[in-house]
């Protein structure tokens, strides 16, 4: 047997439906799809969610919480992540940024206390934990904050 000898199981296949040729095929004139209404237009159909006219699902179900548009996003750098960084190095965001750390600056860079640093660096990021800062100055190193937690 070959590769090429491979077919399917016989009645697994079925040959595809040419609608709209001729009365003599069975599926002639509509199409199969009867006449007027919803299904018989193009694009007719119902869309996802429809109901029968019932009160679909997502309206009937109780709406919780609130989103505050005014949310800030920080990407987050844990203290152990400052280790790559050489002794007496200014680490600020492009700095994170071309170490990899840092991908996406959405509305700045915050410092987390995960973990802990054994080097003295220069951090100029725009938020930071009060734990974070205590490590980062424990360390020997100085850290500069835009907007102090």
């Amino acid at each position: 047997m070959k590769l090429s000898d491979l077919r399917p199981a016989k009645g697994a296949r079925s040959a595809k439906k040419r609608v709209g040729r001729g009365q003599g095929s069975g599926l002639g004139k509509t199409s199969g799809k009867g006449h007027k209404g919803l299904r018989a237009r193009s694009g007719g159909g119902t869309p996802p969610g429809y109901e029968g006219g019932q009160m679909p699902l997502q309206r009937r179900l109780p709406k919780r919480g609130f989103t505050n548009i005014f949310r800030k996003e920080y990407a987050i750098v844990n203290v152990k992540d400052l280790n790559r960084f050489p002794a007496g190095s200014v680490v600020d965001t492009e700095a994170l940024r071309a170490a990899g750390l840092v991908r996406k600056i959405m509305d700045g860079v915050k410092l987390l206390a995960v973990g802990e640093v054994d080097r003295p660096l220069t951090v100029k990021v725009d938020r930071a934990s009060r734990a974070a800062s205590d490590k980062v100055t424990a360390a020997g190193g100085t850290l500069e904050v835009t907007i102090p937690c």
